[in-house]
């Protein structure tokens, strides 16, 4: 690493800001998104008239019992047709922001906005049959190309994210940040920033009035000036955005006065941190009384068709999982059995939505006398106490290695999830003496049910600290989404596998 700019602008130069440099002179940065989003555009052409291709082909080919219409296949009738539909769906993708820059490569608003469109599309198509009587389709064949053009176009927009992702490794499609603010919270989202590589933020580094310009605030990232070298600094790093921590501000004043001369700005984006809102978003609802609109704490995170949907998609995988798995139960029940004496089950007391305690199911992994195995290694005893995890447990049996290992001690739980105590995806459970490690965060922690698997589990389980599974558990509360869950879901198998951070 060096310093590229000498002076109180001064800043360290990293392996990834140099690749930026160059990736900008050999592509600059809004070319950049200019040819992504015309990939976009020429993929989704491609895709949606392929999805009608074999929707074609499925409904008129296959001979499928399910489709019992009398009409006439015409694959020529049926392309005039896609003509005009192609365009149509194109520009319903466009009107729900789909080529916008600010709804791409970030979390799963980018599928449910896609979905939306999709169902759209077809309910459009729907409503012109049902208007002109002379316009005739297969209803079966509007739906099953509704379908796979969600899925396809959906593969297809995954995997041009993955390769956006690899390329901001090399220094393409990265945004330079600034953040306004070296206090906990700046900090904290400078280091959330720079650990979750696929954010698209390259954090410069910091405004703040306290801070002398050239000291190091944390790691590489040293504070730049002050509010009065705002303009200076945005212009010598080419400052895209601008993230402000809403805590280090005493007064609304310097806020406004950052929004007055930004936040129209060309080129510039200026995101504010939600500060103390940042601790009860997850169950807010604002309402207008009297036409002043004031906000109300809500008790639970989901409710409604939120609710609903996180119901089915918990039951329609459980109920087949438990079914399935029955053999195995019992062959891990057997297991611990011949290995060592006591109960096959284990009960963990957790805490539940609302604080309510709930019995955790899970295959017993440990000794029952394992508290006095524990008391003879004082030093472990003193890491559990501050951890809650132990690498080398002498309370776990050989079987509960294995077990732990593989994460098939957890497999009981889905019982806990027909039971309503839990969900299949969720907040990392908790134990009733970890609840005052979350501070404030507790607020947020109890609205939702905790879950087998989560956002925790796929980022490396037991190897990351126990802030970061508090962080974690944060933003999967906030910003919860049912596209959010089949992530996780599809995510945790290869985390499983791996086996990184099981023990």
């Amino acid at each position: 690493m060096q310093s590229i700019v000498t002076g109180e602008d001064a800043f360290i130069e990293t392996p990834l800001t140099y690749k930026v440099r160059q990736a900008s002179r050999s592509i600059p940065r809004r070319l950049q998104w200019r040819i992504f989003v015309a990939a976009l555009f020429i993929g989704d052409l491609l895709m949606i008239g392929l999805a009608f291709q074999l929707a074609y082909h499925i409904r008129f080919d296959l001979n499928i019992l399910l489709f019992r219409e009398d009409v006439i296949p015409s694959l020529r009738y049926y392309q005039s047709i896609v003509i005009f539909l192609i365009p149509a769906w194109l520009a319903i993708f466009a009107l729900e922001g789909l080529y916008n820059r600010k709804n791409l490569l970030g979390g799963t608003r980018e599928y449910a906005k896609l979905f939306n469109s999709t169902a759209i599309g077809v309910f459009l198509v729907i409503a012109v049959g049902f208007l002109l009587p002379e316009f005739i389709f297969a209803r079966g064949w509007l739906l099953t190309a509704g379908g796979l053009s969600f899925l396809i176009v959906a593969l297809i927009r995954f995997i041009m994210r993955r390769a956006v992702y690899a390329l901001r490794g090399h220094g393409y499609f990265l945004s330079p940040a600034l953040i306004v603010g070296a206090n906990d919270e700046g900090r904290s989202l400078a280091a959330q920033l720079m650990t979750w590589k696929t954010s698209g933020f390259l954090v410069a580094g910091f405004i703040d009035k306290k801070i002398p310009a050239g000291e190091t605030v944390i790691d590489h990232l040293r504070c730049l000036g002050n509010l009065n070298d705002l303009d200076k600094v945005i212009k010598r790093h080419d400052v895209e955005e601008v993230i402000l921590a809403s805590s280090a501000f005493s007064s609304r004043d310097g806020l406004l006065d950052i929004f007055k001369r930004y936040g129209v700005a060309s080129g510039i984006n200026v995101r504010m941190s939600s500060g103390l809102y940042e601790i009860i978003t997850t169950g807010l609802t604002v309402n207008e009384f009297a036409y002043v609109p004031l906000v109300e704490i809500n008790q639970v995170r989901l409710s409604g068709i939120d609710r609903a949907l996180k119901a089915i998609l918990d039951y329609s995988l459980t109920i087949p999982a438990v079914i399935l798995l029955s053999p195995i139960f019992l062959g891990i029940g057997l297991a611990i059995k011949l290995d060592s004496p006591g109960p096959i089950i284990h009960r963990r007391r957790v805490m539940g939505v609302n604080g309510r305690p709930i019995g955790a199911f899970k295959f017993r992994t440990m000794y029952v006398h394992g508290d006095e195995l524990l008391d003879a290694h004082p030093e472990l005893k003193e890491e559990l106490a501050r951890s809650h995890k132990l690498r080398n447990d002498p309370r776990v049996t050989r079987v509960g290695t294995f077990l732990r290992k593989t994460s098939l001690d957890e497999l009981p739980q889905l019982f806990n999830v027909l039971r309503g105590e839990m969900s299949l995806v969720g907040p990392r459970m908790i134990s009733p003496e970890e609840i005052g490690e979350y501070n404030q965060w507790d607020i947020n922690l109890l609205t939702v049910r905790p879950g087998i698997t989560g956002l925790w589990q796929v980022s490396g389980r037991s190897d990351v600290t126990y802030e970061q599974r508090v962080r974690y558990d944060m933003h999967y509360i906030r910003n919860w989404t049912i596209w959010l869950d089949l992530q996780m879901l599809f995510q945790t198998i290869p985390a499983v596998i791996k086996r990184r951070g099981a023990y």
